[in-house]
């Protein structure tokens, strides 16, 4: 039987420079082959993209310079799994190359199996935990809470947590 509820997740960072100069070639030239690993990850079920197959033109939070990504997964160990343990983390480590440091906004939740959440519904939930803080609204990785109905959240291995996010 499917699980009722999926987990969404949600971060927008702000480049150091505009998407098509030199210092972002290496993270664009990176952008669909990290998305290819995450479309065939287990787990996965949706990532907002345009027809060139990612989200760097999507706006968000009123900010154009800002980039989004958003996707869900069948459950969080899946997604943690893809952050953590695949091809993602050696692009992971070079964010600070590619990224203001402290400008990733990042968010958790579930939804329920079948939803595709949306810009505006990621943004509302990224100012709940900025107001809030973890609560089962909107989470991170390091403090996680229940798919609705569940006994209790399933923990994450905390050295993940010491690799670079």
């Amino acid at each position: 039987m499917p699980a009722p509820f999926h987990v969404a997740q949600v971060n927008v960072s702000l480049p150091v420079a505009p998407l098509d100069t030199p210092a972002l070639a290496e993270f664009m030239a990176l952008l669909d082959p990290v998305n290819a690993i995450a479309d065939e990850a287990p787990g996965f079920v949706w990532r907002l993209q345009t027809d060139e197959g990612n989200a760097t033109s999507i706006p968000v939070l009123g900010d154009d310079r800002l980039i989004v990504n958003l996707s869900v997964w069948e459950s969080i160990d899946q997604l943690a799994d893809f952050v953590y343990r695949s091809g993602h983390v050696s692009a992971m480590r070079r964010r600070r190359e590619w990224f203001e440091r402290h400008s990733t906004l990042m968010a958790v939740w579930w939804v329920p199996a079948g939803h595709l959440p949306t810009v505006r519904e990621a943004e509302a939930r990224l100012e709940h935990l900025r107001e809030h803080g973890p609560t089962p609204h909107a989470f991170t990785f390091r403090q996680r809470f229940p798919a609705p109905g569940a006994a209790e959240a399933p923990a994450i291995d905390e050295d993940l947590l010491g690799c670079p996010a």
